[in-house]
């Protein structure tokens, strides 16, 4: 059960070290392990055309010979990590990747970087320790779509990012989904779906199958094509709560496009065995359904009781709130992930580290950021985007970013900027309580943002709830954990 992994997390720590394994001494650990290396300040890594490898083995955990260990991996807007955990929830090893930027005439290839980025973290993976993998989880970015050939699996488009908006498709969603329902933004799944649809030759003469990010990349890995999670699924129309498409999606002519659903950490198969031999992962290594990253960040925090909420602060802004209600209001960019008898409120904003970094250096956010003075107001009111659109709390794409004017002090500038993204997040916060989520009466902080103190005194002060960084801050333990549910009996 679902619970019993929020449970599991909140009495583990981040760096719990690994010991010996299999009568190997630490030398030849530490041979088997990349150099390491680290992220800007805000804990996503900016995009080039290396390929940065990152890996660590935690040294004082000592798995007996025949433990299994659990792989998590996290695909985020711009790197992935992977978490390999055993089953008392102990991080045994993990790493981390830039995503390399191969380029398709004036656009980046993500086919090919994910992919790419996928295999690279399976060999970053110590070699000792694969053959005690028993299975694998994957989370990505919500909403991010691959529409592929459902017979041979080639991606019949570029992919759809999660932030991209199909405007064009959002007056056809709206005229078959229920009012204000999630997939009635320009964002969503089902928007990119029928943007392809209406705008492809292939509709009527290629079977197709949508995939989202962490389904494709997932399928790579067990290849049985069109399964999906009924995280990821969401945005398409999945309804969670009756484990079903709703009437007015089947009815639809690219009904046929979409994936069959289970729940998160559902067994799909076992791995491909070119690619279980190319790894060394063992006969019986499974391959089990993901979710989106969000989702996984949250199962790794500790918020595992109503009304104790995570803010991701990474490139962009999402929040999740662990409510006995489910809340849903695409006017807002509400919507709610099932998890067991509970639901995930929240929504996702374009705001975020990404602008931070779009306006200073790392070396000048963490000088500035010690300047500050967390317990004084920000006379400055900005909406901080990287560019035109917010999807959440206003789901507006048509929205400009406000980031003028500037003083002449660079500290009051970022203290502006940050207390204006806290803004942002008690505004969230406030409008899921509005919606009928439960009222929310603790915030964990995950992803690079949480390592900044005056930030989060800043956000303490303007949301007026207690905020302190989650026992695990990372996706790709989340995932681990779906990876740990999908191999228990």
């Amino acid at each position: 059960m679902m619970a019993s992994l929020y449970s599991t997390s909140c009495s583990l720590l981040l760096h719990l070290p690994i010991s010996q394994k299999y009568a190997y001494d630490h030398d030849n650990v530490r041979k088997l392990i990349s150099r390491s290396s680290t992220y800007s300040a805000f804990d996503e890594p900016v995009l080039t055309n290396t390929k940065l490898r990152a890996g660590k083995v935690n040294m004082d955990v000592n798995p007996q010979r025949g433990e299994k260990l659990y792989l998590g991996m996290d695909f985020g807007t711009s790197g992935a990590r992977f978490a390999l955990i055993n089953k008392e929830g102990k991080i045994c090893a993990e790493g981390k990747r830039e995503y390399p930027l191969y380029m398709n005439e004036e656009t980046v290839d993500w086919i090919k970087s994910w992919r790419t980025t996928l295999f690279d973290l399976l060999d970053d993976i110590p070699i000792i320790l694969r053959p005690a993998v028993a299975s694998i989880s994957i989370d990505g970015t919500s909403a991010t779509t691959i529409i592929v050939n459902s017979k041979t699996g080639d991606p019949l488009c570029e992919p759809f990012l999660y932030n991209q908006s199909c405007l064009e498709a959002l007056p056809i969603v709206k005229a078959i989904a229920p009012p204000y329902h999630t997939v009635c933004s320009g964002s969503s799944t089902l928007c990119k779906l029928v943007s392809w649809w209406s705008s492809s030759d292939d509709t009527s003469s290629v079977s197709a199958v949508l995939l989202h990010q962490a389904d494709w990349l997932l399928w790579l890995l067990h290849g049985k094509l069109g399964v999906s999670d009924y995280n990821n699924a969401l945005k398409v129309g999945y309804d969670p709560e009756v484990e079903c498409y709703p009437p007015w999606l089947l009815s639809q002519p690219y009904s046929s496009v979409l994936p069959i659903v289970q729940a998160p950490g559902t067994m799909i198969g076992s791995m491909k065995e070119d690619i279980r031999t190319r790894f060394g992962f063992p006969k019986d290594c499974v391959v089990c359904t993901g979710t989106t990253d969000s989702v996984a960040a949250f199962l790794a925090a500790r918020a595992n009781e109503p009304g104790k909420a995570v803010t991701s602060l990474g490139s962009t802004l999402a929040i999740k709130l662990l409510s006995t209600r489910r809340v849903e209001d695409a006017r807002f960019g509400v919507y709610s992930h099932r998890l067991d008898d509970k639901w995930l409120v929240g929504g996702a904003s374009n705001t975020g580290g990404a602008v931070l970094r779009q306006v200073f250096t790392d070396d000048q956010l963490k000088k500035l950021s010690e300047q500050i003075n967390s317990e004084k107001a920000s006379p400055l009111d900005y909406y901080p985007l990287i560019s035109v659109g917010e999807r959440f709390p206003v789901a507006d794409p048509k929205m400009e970013p406000r980031l003028y004017p500037r003083p002449e002090s660079d500290v009051d500038y970022l203290h502006g900027i940050l207390e204006s993204i806290a803004r942002i997040e008690t505004k969230g916060y406030n409008l899921l309580k509005e919606l009928g989520s439960t009222p929310v009466d603790e915030v964990f902080t995950a992803g690079g943002g949480s390592k900044n103190e005056k930030w989060v005194r800043i956000r303490e002060r303007v949301l007026g709830l207690p905020i302190s960084k989650a026992v695990q801050t990372e996706a790709a333990y989340g995932a681990a954990l779906l990876a740990l549910k999908g191999a228990s009996p």
